[in-house]
């Protein structure tokens, strides 16, 4: 007898494939559950994400927290194929020929057909669904801000480039140019402050 097929580790998905028709209807319920929230993971983690973009790198611990989700997804994915399939029912019949002690294989047998373990269930705690919430609604706003800077930005560099400083350049041309600084310098002569901006 394999007592791999009877230990702790296994015994809760064996006692539910080996359960009459009802319990096998539940086990390929819950299969099917648990495929479905595979994909969703799946398509989260893939649909529409450059994971190279310079946004999941400026940051140590974003760069960090990437790296750990895509290698739980990798994980998942593994662990996923590797249990796909269902377990093999436990062979009693060749265990009982191969074993002196009949009665602790049928005791065995008897606990594999009859036992009903509780379904194991995991939920996401509100608080920590809350937590995440908020740093999704903090990112997305951070998220529009640097939007909105990136714009400004590449306008103010067309900009620069397009009147970019030569030997051809006048004072009007660079008063049309940057007009608050030609108005600075209009005070300061208005103010007579010759020397304001002079270095020692």
């Amino acid at each position: 007898l394999s007592l791999a097929h009877v230990g702790p580790t296994n015994r809760s998905r064996n006692l539910l494939l080996g359960r009459p028709k009802e319990i096998s209807a539940f086990a390929m319920m819950s299969m099917r559950s648990q495929a479905t929230a595979r994909r969703v993971v799946r398509t989260l983690a893939n649909r529409n994400v450059d994971w190279t973009a310079p946004v999941f790198k400026g940051d140590t611990e974003v760069a960090a927290n990437v790296s750990k989700f895509r290698s739980w997804v990798a994980a998942a994915e593994s662990m996923a194929d590797k249990y796909s399939a269902a377990p093999a029912p436990v062979d009693f019949a060749s265990a009982k020929e191969s074993v002196r002690d009949k009665a602790l294989i049928e005791s065995l047998e008897k606990l594999y057909s009859t036992n009903t373990p509780p379904p194991e269930v995991h939920e996401w705690s509100a608080e920590d669904r809350a937590l995440k919430d908020a740093q999704i609604e903090e990112a997305r706003s951070s998220l529009a801000f640097t939007k909105e800077m990136i714009a400004d930005t590449e306008r103010e560099l067309f900009y620069m480039e397009a009147n970019r400083t030569t030997r051809e350049t006048s004072a009007t041309d660079l008063a049309e140019i940057y007009p608050d600084i030609a108005e600075e310098i209009e005070d300061e002569i208005d103010r007579r402050e010759w020397f304001k901006d002079t270095v020692a």
